[in-house]
């Protein structure tokens, strides 16, 4: 007899597929501050408030998980270089079983001005070899 706990079933309840962010970027101290590291810094606005610590890697990227209010998230910042982001976002997201419209990717982008974000949905890779891993897990 487990006295002390519920008797609601678990089984019923869904589990929340999570999200996936990701950062692209390039590791080093010679590229933090560069534009080329915004996807980085968009990671870091997003756990430095929240006090969460990015220390553990998995995939080839830095890589923890949390919840934003109920909802699971899985925050990446890829340790290879941006041209090769594919080799850890496409892993870490068929690890997770995320399908592609659970990953939300920040990057960025140099036909905007510096300051301006796009928003965009089933994208494919344009010219920006950093995206070519969707293209693959597709």
């Amino acid at each position: 007899m487990l006295s002390g706990f519920s008797r609601c079933c678990f089984c019923s309840v869904a589990a929340e597929r999570p999200w996936l962010f990701v950062g692209l970027g390039n590791p080093g101290d010679k590229y933090k501050g560069t534009r080329h590291n915004v996807g980085f810094e968009m990671i870091d606005a997003f756990t430095e408030p929240q006090g969460i610590e990015m220390n553990t890697v998995h995939c080839k990227a830095l890589f923890e998980q949390d919840f934003v209010d109920d909802a699971p998230v899985i925050l990446g910042k890829p340790q290879t270089y941006m041209n090769l982001s594919g080799e850890s976002i496409g892993p870490l997201a068929a690890y997770y079983k995320l399908p592609l419209n659970c990953v939300i990717v920040f990057h960025d982008d140099m036909t905007l001005p510096c300051g301006v974000m796009r928003l965009q949905d089933k994208r494919g890779h344009g010219s920006h070899n950093g995206y070519e891993w969707r293209n693959l897990a597709a």
